[in-house]
């Protein structure tokens, strides 16, 4: 990474770490997913509420972390609001790709998510980057309710009998 884009990715990460955007307790949603980071010790929980056409019409995030995690949390809520099932999903893999080395061509979409780039070169940072995004994956599964996920192991995702298992992850 240049010194410039070096910089820009300091100030960025600062800023939406020390003041998040869509931070807060969603009362009306539909589905709430708690995610942590163990090795971290990062906490979030994320409420979604889909429009009637399944899109994302509101999105919002609380809870503690670095400032790698909190500052991911808070661009994702700022780039998802008001976008389809489809396009979130589009996303959240563009965005894996690029934390996790598997891509070097950030799609344009993502816009400023691609300064978390450099997490790649440390990764205990990537599942810091991913912790929300992992609480996104499993909120898109559902429609309504409530879920846990772990950066430590693959999802924990809610059956019917109100017991959990583990469940795939990226």
């Amino acid at each position: 990474m240049n010194p410039e884009l070096e910089e820009l990715y300091q100030e960025v990460i600062l800023d939406h770490s020390r003041r998040p955007r869509n931070f807060g307790t969603l009362a009306d949603a539909a589905v709430c997913v708690h995610g942590d980071n163990p090795s971290c010790g990062d906490e979030i929980d994320l409420g979604v509420k889909f429009g009637a056409d399944g899109s994302l019409q509101e999105i919002k995030f609380s809870g503690q972390g670095c400032a790698i995690s909190q500052a991911s949390a808070s661009l994702m809520t700022m780039k998802l609001k008001g976008k389809s099932r489809t396009a979130a999903e589009e996303m959240l893999h563009a965005f894996h790709g690029l934390v996790a080395g598997e891509s070097d061509d950030a799609a344009p979409s993502l816009g400023d998510l691609r300064l978390l780039r450099g997490v790649r070169k440390f990764p205990q940072r990537v599942k810091c980057a991913m912790l929300a995004w992992r609480a996104l994956e499993e909120a898109l599964r559902q429609n309504a309710g409530q879920a846990t996920v772990s950066t430590e192991s693959d999802f924990v995702r809610p059956i019917p009998d109100g017991t959990t298992r583990p469940g795939p992850g990226l």
